[in-house]
Parts: structure tokens; C-alpha cells; sequence
């Protein structure tokens, strides 16, 4: 399949893509942003998932699942999630609760975001976190498996090489079904982890340009059979061709700022409501 340029599809929504950093931090300010964001019209609101980060970029760093909750209580509408959680770091058994009683507060509206992880600042090796990006991978696929798993509300009996569940059954289970969507994330023209999304319901894909999306996009669609049920969303900011958001096969635009960036300035903005070209 040869993925072509047309005209944006109307189906595409439009979400701000923000880190919990700095002035975002601060859970007031965030959902000061959030309620602006479902306001002004956007689909939807996603956040950074760090612990830590280069002091130079950013000191003050929120928990991102903390900040969604509230975000939860006080909007209806926009979908909302982690962009991405690097599984490696996370524990399969917090992982599942945290995600369902996330699903539950906002009345369905989570997305996981799933992917590898950076060790920006050392993220992972000042807290001896995995950092070969093979034993990542490997980890990150068998903490996706269970993950699903869980969600369905059967009994789990997980025992891999990096992820343990030992006949454990979760409930209450999701408020969506089949289940929450759960994206993987990739960058530049890696295929590999386009492969992995395609197993899964979503691929938020950054650092491209519009021939290696189109590439993904055919890796997909090999993949599946088709990207109907499936969403594609592509970063939209300074350093991204606008072209990207007119590839047959993306659904959302993710309206990203900087790390640091004025709460005020990014809160007219979310008022303002995603402006046409």
C-alpha cells in the first residue's frame, strides 16, 4: 500500500500535549488549564510521564498520575492520559490499579500511552532503572501483555522473564471495552515499535517526516489489514511538518509546547481552541 497526501480528514482531533513541569506543576494550574482546554473545544489533554530531568530544563516535576485524576474531577469530555509511561519502570501490579481507577474516575475517557522511556538528566540510571534499550523493549512487551490481561478481568498467569502476575484476577475491571485504548509510541523511522502498536490500539509517533509516517502507516495497515479502529497521532508543534496531519490514517493532532512554558500564554491559548491553518 502507497499511503498518498489529501485533504485532512475531519475525523482528526486535536489535543494539547503538555509536560507537568515548571508553572504546570502545580495541580491548580493544570486544571485551570484542563477545564480552558475542554472550554475552548479540544479533544483532549496529555501529559509528559518523567520522575526526573536535566535541572537546566526543569526542577519542579508533578506526578503525572496525580495531575490526571484531577483533570478527571473536573472536566467531562477530553480524553486524557500519560504520553507516554515507560513501562519498564512502572510495577505491573500499581500499573493495572492505577489505570482502571483512572478509567472509572473520568467515566472512560483514559488513554495509555506506553513506550521505552529516555534517560534525559539520568532518569533511569540515577535510580538503577533498566537502560539497554533491548531488555526496555522486552519489558515493555511483556508489561503490555499483562497489562491487557488484567483488564479483561480473567486470571492472569504471567510468568516471563522480566514480569511476574501469579494467578491474580483484578477487578473491578475497565469502564471501557474492549478495553482501555493503550498506544505505543516511536519515533523517527524505526518499524519495530510501529509493529508493536499495531497489536495494539494506537501509535503516537514523533521526530518524522511525512514519506517515514506514510511508511508507518503501511506498516499498519500489513499489519492489521486496515487502520480502521486504529488511531494514528502525530506531535504538531514549530518543528513539525504541517503536512504530517494530512497523511491518510492520522486521527489525532498533538498540539506540543516546550517544557517550560508560560501557564498563562498556554492557558489562552487552550481557550482559544485548536485554530485552523
Amino acid at each position: 500500500m502507497v499511503t498518498g497526501c489529501g485533504l485532512r480528514s475531519p475525523a482528526v482531533r486535536h489535543a494539547l500535549y503538555v509536560a507537568p513541569f515548571a508553572e504546570l506543576s502545580d495541580p491548580k494550574r493544570m486544571v485551570e488549564l484542563a477545564e480552558a482546554a475542554e472550554a475552548g473545544g479540544w479533544d483532549g489533554l496529555f501529559l509528559w510521564d518523567h520522575v526526573h530531568r536535566d535541572p537546566a530544563e526543569a526542577r519542579d516535576i508533578a506526578d503525572v498520575w496525580t495531575m490526571l485524576a484531577a483533570i478527571a474531577m473536573r472536566t467531562e469530555h477530553l480524553r486524557l492520559g500519560p504520553m507516554v509511561t515507560p513501562l519498564s519502570r512502572r510495577r505491573i501490579s500499581t500499573l493495572v490499579r492505577q489505570t482502571v481507577t483512572l478509567d472509572h474516575l473520568s467515566g472512560g475517557r483514559l488513554t495509555m500511552g506506553m513506550g521505552l522511556g529516555v534517560d534525559s538528566g539520568g532518569e533511569l540510571t540515577r535510580f538503577g532503572e533498566v537502560v539497554d534499550a533491548r531488555s526496555r523493549a522486552a519489558v515493555l512487551d511483556e508489561s503490555a501483555e499483562a497489562l491487557v490481561a488484567a483488564w479483561t478481568g480473567e486470571r492472569v498467569d504471567h510468568r516471563g522473564e522480566h514480569v511476574t502476575v501469579d494467578g491474580v484476577t483484578f477487578s473491578p475491571t475497565p469502564v471501557q471495552r474492549p478495553r482501555i485504548p493503550l498506544w505505543a509510541a516511536a519515533r523517527q523511522g524505526a518499524l519495530r515499535p510501529v509493529r508493536r502498536a499495531a497489536r495494539y490500539d494506537g501509535l503516537f509517533i514523533i521526530d518524522v517526516d511525512v514519506g517515514q509516517l506514510g511508511r508507518a502507516v503501511d506498516e499498519v495497515v500489513g499489519a492489521r489489514g486496515t487502520v480502521d479502529g486504529f488511531d494514528i497521532a502525530v506531535r504538531s508543534s514549530p518543528i513539525d511538518d504541517p503536512a504530517l496531519l494530512e497523511v491518510e490514517g492520522v486521527t489525532w493532532a498533538m498540539h506540543s509546547f516546550p517544557p517550560v512554558f508560560p501557564a498563562a500564554e498556554l492557558t489562552a491559548i487552550a481557550m482559544r481552541g485548536p485554530q485552523p491553518d
